[in-house]
C-alpha cells in the first residue's frame, strides 16, 4: 500500500486543482427531517467519529461499508471513480446513512453512486486525510528526485499521522490497489487512481 501511497502523493500538486466531480455533489435537503436517530456522519472529524462509535476497526463505518460493496460488486466497471453517480441517488444515500435508515446500495443506490459517497465523504472532511501540519512535507519531499532514500522518508512521515488517519489511509490504499490490479477493465491504474483520490486525501 506504500506504493499507492506514493502515487497519491506524486499526484497531490496536480490532482488538488482537480476537484472534479464532487463540486457536483450539493447538500442534503435542509428540509428532510432529522429523526432522533440522526448521526452526522458527513464533515465530521475521524477522531470525534472514532469518540462516537461510528468506527469499526479504527475506520469510519461508512467507509467499511461502501468498500465492501464496491469490492464486491465495482472492481471490474469500467470508469470506477470517474463516473458520476446520479446526484440525487447521492444525496437520498447520504440521507438514509446518517438518519439511521436501512441502506442496501444494491436496491438503494449503484456501483458510481457508492463510488461518488465515498469521495464526497473524503472531501468533507475537516481534517484531510493527509492533516494540514504534514501536507508542506509532503511536498517538500517529493521536490526532490525520487530515491529508496525518498521512499524510505515518506514512510517515515505517513506514521506521523494520527492513528485515525493512518488507518484510513492504509485502508484506502490497501482497497485501491486491489482497484488497480483490475485496471485492464475499469481503466483506473495506479495514476488515475492517483489523480481522482489525489483531491480527496490532499485539501
Amino acid at each position: 500500500w506504500n506504493q499507492l501511497a506514493l502515487a497519491f502523493c506524486c499526484q497531490s500538486k496536480a490532482a488538488v486543482r482537480l476537484k472534479e466531480d464532487m463540486k457536483k455533489i450539493v447538500a442534503v435537503p435542509l428540509n428532510e427531517q432529522r429523526n432522533s436517530s440522526y448521526k452526522k456522519l458527513f464533515g465530521v472529524s475521524l477522531q470525534d467519529l472514532q469518540q462516537q462509535g461510528l468506527t469499526e476497526n479504527g475506520i469510519p463505518a461508512i467507509v467499511g461499508t461502501l468498500v465492501d460493496y464496491l469490492t464486491k460488486h465495482g472492481l471490474t466497471q469500467e470508469g470506477l471513480f470517474r463516473v458520476n453517480g446520479n446526484v440525487k441517488v447521492v444525496e437520498q444515500l447520504r440521507w438514509k446513512f446518517e438518519s439511521g435508515a436501512p441502506v442496501e446500495l444494491g436496491k438503494d443506490g449503484d456501483v458510481c453512486s457508492a463510488a461518488s459517497l465515498l469521495k464526497l465523504f473524503l472531501r468533507e472532511l475537516p481534517e484531510s486525510v493527509i492533516t494540514s501540519t504534514l501536507y508542506p512535507r509532503f511536498i517538500q519531499l517529493f521536490q526532490d528526485d525520487r530515491n529508496d532514500a525518498q521512499e524510505n522518508s515518506l514512510r517515515d512521515l505517513i506514521k506521523e499521522l494520527p492513528d485515525t488517519h493512518y488507518c484510513l489511509l492504509k485502508y484506502l490504499c490497501q482497497f485501491l490497489t486491489k482497484v488497480a490490479k483490475h485496471h485492464v477493465e475499469n481503466r483506473m491504474n495506479v495514476h488515475n487512481l492517483a489523480t481522482v483520490f489525489g483531491p480527496n486525501c490532499f485539501q
